[in-house]
């Protein structure tokens, strides 16, 4: 009888190589029948984004169950790659550049030894191109950010599933399945009420790239089946790992 695997979600590495390569390798030890879910944004803030993508790619090509979404982070990106198409591209209010650095793209395009995203390696382009914006389990659904309530099908909105803040759940909409996200940093304290609480909506984001905020700075791999949190502090300037913090809720 084969093995049935574990099912782990990481959200918002942002850059955050050498913690998460920790995470997966040291703590969650993933295996070839285990699947990894990462809920987006890879990339910017963080030193080491190129270092992500490519780690995520080695993983596929060694045989390992990836599904990868696509975060807010990657649209911008993708948008900024193409923005030769569109004589005055914008975010917002903001010029489509202007926005992408206030949210990190510099630190992104540093990694890739690069000036521009339009000179971004077509390898990279084919992987954000790839990116899903949601994945449906019997129990859950993921995405980066959220969906959109207001409308009959909340999959329709993938702007929602990339960008959305606020939302309202009506899990008659999805199946009454529960909830997980990325996108907006929360506590570990927050974290861990949604977990005991059993709520409906559970956020992972817990601002990793923010190691020197009280309650955030880590990156959380939860597993579906046991709902077991894995809580890895930020290692990105230690030249020695720390140990995680496993909790059973």
């Amino acid at each position: 009888m084969q093995k049935i695997g574990k099912n782990w979600v990481v959200a918002d590495i942002h850059g955050c190589f050498k913690t998460f390569l920790y995470l997966v390798e040291d703590k969650i030890q993933l295996g070839l029948q285990d699947r990894l879910i990462l809920l987006g944004d890879y990339i910017d803030r963080g030193d080491h984004s190129k270092q992500v993508i490519d780690y995520i790619l080695e993983l596929r090509n060694q045989g390992y169950q990836i599904v990868t979404l696509k975060g807010n982070h990657e649209d911008v990106l993708l948008r900024s790659h193409y923005q030769r198409l569109d004589p005055n591209p914008m975010l917002g209010f903001y010029a489509l550049k202007d926005s992408w650095f206030y949210f990190g793209g510099r630190n992104t395009l540093k990694s890739f030894q690069i000036k521009d995203p339009i000179d971004l390696p077509t390898v990279y382009v084919d992987f954000l191109e790839s990116l899903t914006y949601y994945h449906l389990t019997e129990q859950f659904v993921l995405t980066h950010a959220g969906l959109n309530f207001h409308l009959d099908d909340p999959y329709s909105d993938v702007l929602s599933m990339m960008w959305i803040k606020n939302f309202t759940p009506n899990f008659a909409k999805i199946g009454h399945r529960r909830l997980i996200h990325g996108h907006t940093p929360k506590t570990l304290r927050e974290i861990g009420h949604q977990l005991e609480a059993q709520e409906g909506v559970i956020c992972l984001d817990n601002g990793c790239v923010y190691a020197h905020e009280s309650g955030l700075g880590n990156l959380l791999a939860f597993e579906l089946q046991s709902e077991k949190l894995i809580i890895q502090p930020n290692i990105e300037h230690q030249s020695k790992a720390v140990m995680v913090k496993t909790i059973d809720w």
